[in-house]
């Protein structure tokens, strides 16, 4: 399946079934509480993402929303997701050449971007720095 492709692509680590299921659900919660269609759209490819990672983890889960939407966040979720996989790639390799980070949370979230420093021993200022400074050029980080 191409999903589970680009899933080991952008490789992410697998979690247990307990945390997908939260996961799943937080983000069911966000879709309900969206407004607009691009927020719900947005909302959407998130729920397919954490749907599609729990598969590729090897769980076995009911579909959170029907075929239909799923698609539909599909369309959004892969340029979504993979540009801010390669948008970390690119702020790691400002530290070192040789550092992958392998992230996609949402850039423009500045307590995530902390949380991410501390993970991979960078400064945090600097890192939030760089990311902030960078993610002004990109799109698809809502």
């Amino acid at each position: 399946m191409i999903i589970h492709l680009w899933h080991s692509m952008i490789d992410m680590p697998k979690k247990d079934i307990d945390w997908h299921r939260k996961d799943i659900s937080d983000e069911l919660t966000e879709l309900a509480e969206a407004k607009g269609f691009v927020n719900i759209w947005s909302e959407f490819s998130d729920v397919a993402y954490t749907y599609t990672r729990a598969k590729w983890s090897g769980h076995k889960m009911k579909r959170p929303i029907n075929l239909f939407l799923l698609n539909i966040g599909f369309l959004y979720m892969i340029p979504k997701y993979t540009l801010r996989w390669h948008f970390y790639r690119l702020v790691g390799k400002k530290f070192d050449k040789k550092l992958e980070l392998r992230e996609v949370r949402n850039p423009k979230k500045i307590e995530k971007l902390k949380h991410i420093a501390g993970k991979y021993n960078l400064d945090p200022d600097k890192f939030q720095e760089r990311c902030v400074k960078l993610a002004k050029y990109w799109v698809f980080f809502k």
